[in-house]
C-alpha cells in the first residue's frame, strides 16, 4: 500500500505501529492513542506531558514553527510547555548560515513561550533536499491536573478559536510568495505571511483550561479543522454536528485557497484551537479568551451517536462531515 503525504492512515497506526510499543511500564498513564497528540507519564506526585512532531512542509520559518507547533500539543492538555529537545536534519550542502537562522528562530520562539531548549541533535543529511526538524516538548503539572483530546462528553459544545487554515495560509504566502504575488495585493500577501504570528495556541489553551468546564482540547494540524474535529469525536467515541457558517475563514485564507483550488477547512490549521466544554462554561471561556484578544465562537455540539458526524452547510443542508485523506497543503505545494 502506497501511503499518502502526511500522517499515515489511522488503520495502519492501530494495526502496525500501536502493536509494536516495547514493554509496558507503570509510569505510562496514556501511551500512543489516535487523535491524542501526546503521552502522559506519572512520576511521583507529578504528571509529565510529552509530545513530538516534525516540521516538513515549511521552509522560510521552519525553526519558529517547530517550537510553536510542538508547544501547542502540550498546551492542549492544559499544561505549560517547559522543555524542548530537537533533531535538526539539514539538506546536503547546507551552510552554517542555515544552522544559525534556524537556531535563532528556535531560540526566540522558545524564549517567548517560556521554554528551555535542553538538548537534541543536528546534522547534514545525505540526499535530503529540504530541512526537517523533529521536536519533543515536555510539560509538568500536578498529578491528574490535565485534560486530553479524548475527553469530550455528550452534550459538550465545541468552541473554535481564531480561524481555519492559519498555518497553511502562512506557509503558502511565504513559500509561494512569487506565485501568489500575481493574484494578491502586496498588502494582502504580507498580512497572510503574518499569520505565522497566530500559530501559537498556548495562551488560548491555558486560558480556557483555567476558566474550568473544559473536557477536551485539540489543535487541528494536518487535515485542518475537519480532521481535528474527526479526531476528537473518534477519540471520545462520540458523534457531533458542526455548523459551517460559524467557522471563521479569513479573507486571505479564502483567496489563497481559491488560487490553489483547495479547501480551507482541510488545510493545516495550527493556531486554531478546538475546545470541548460544558455548555454552561462556554460563555465564560469565550469571554476570557476575548480578554486575551483571542476570538472564539461555538461551532458545534457533541452527540452520543458516534456514527453521526454531521455538517450543516452554509446553504442549510446537512451532510456527513468530510474526512480528509491528506492535508490540502500538499496538494497546493504541487501546483
Amino acid at each position: 500500500m502506497k501511503l499518502p503525504p502526511g500522517k499515515i492512515p489511522i488503520d495502519i497506526l492501530q494495526n502496525i505501529v500501536f502493536k509494536n510499543l516495547g514493554v509496558e511500564r507503570r509510569e505510562v498513564i496514556l501511551g500512543p492513542t489516535a487523535g491524542v497528540d501526546g503521552a502522559i507519564l506519572e512520576i511521583g506526585d507529578q504528571s509529565v506531558i510529552v509530545s513530538m512532531d516534525p516540521i516538513t512542509g515549511a521552509l522560510e520559518r521552519i525553526g519558529f514553527e517547530a517550537v510553536n507547533v510542538n508547544a501547542n500539543d502540550v498546551a492542549t492538555f492544559g499544561v505549560q510547555p517547559a522543555f524542548l529537545f530537537s533533531c535538526i536534519m539539514l539538506p546536503e550542502g547546507a551552510t552554517s548560515q542555515m544552522v544559525e537562522t534556524i537556531s535563532i528562530q528556535m531560540g526566540k520562539a522558545a524564549k517567548d513561550l517560556g521554554i528551555a531548549i535542553v538538548g537534541g541533535h543536528c546534522e547534514s543529511t545525505p540526499n535530503l533536499t529540504n530541512p526537517i526538524i523533529v521536536c519533543c516538548v515536555i510539560g509538568l503539572t500536578k498529578k491528574g491536573e490535565y485534560v486530553t483530546a479524548a475527553g469530550a462528553k455528550d452534550g459538550d459544545q465545541l468552541i473554535l478559536t481564531k480561524s481555519a487554515g492559519i498555518e497553511g495560509t502562512a506557509i503558502l504566502a511565504t513559500d509561494r510568495e512569487v506565485q501568489l504575488s500575481k493574484v494578491l495585493s502586496p498588502e494582502m500577501l504580507q498580512t497572510a505571511k503574518n499569520f505565522y504570528n497566530r500559530i501559537s495556541v498556548v495562551k488560548d489553551a491555558l486560558t480556557a483550561y483555567q476558566v474550568g468546564g473544559v473536557h477536551a482540547m485539540h489543535d487541528p494540524t494536518e487535515g485542518g479543522i475537519f480532521n481535528g474535529i474527526h479526531e476528537m469525536a473518534n477519540a471520545a467515541n462520540l458523534g457531533l454536528k458542526i455548523f459551517e457558517k460559524e467557522i471563521v475563514i479569513e479573507l486571505e485564507t479564502t483567496k489563497i485557497c481559491q488560487h490553489f483550488e483547495i479547501d480551507p477547512l482541510q488545510l493545516i490549521s495550527s493556531g486554531a484551537l478546538l475546545i470541548a466544554a460544558e455548555p454552561k462554561a462556554t460563555p465564560k471561556i469565550i469571554k476570557a479568551l476575548k480578554q486575551q484578544n483571542v476570538y472564539a465562537r461555538v461551532i458545534g455540539k457533541f452527540t452520543n451517536n458516534p456514527k453521526e458526524c454531521l455538517l450543516e452547510t452554509k446553504k442549510g443542508t446537512t451532510q456527513t462531515l468530510p474526512k480528509p485523506i491528506t492535508d490540502q497543503l500538499w496538494t497546493a505545494l504541487t501546483r
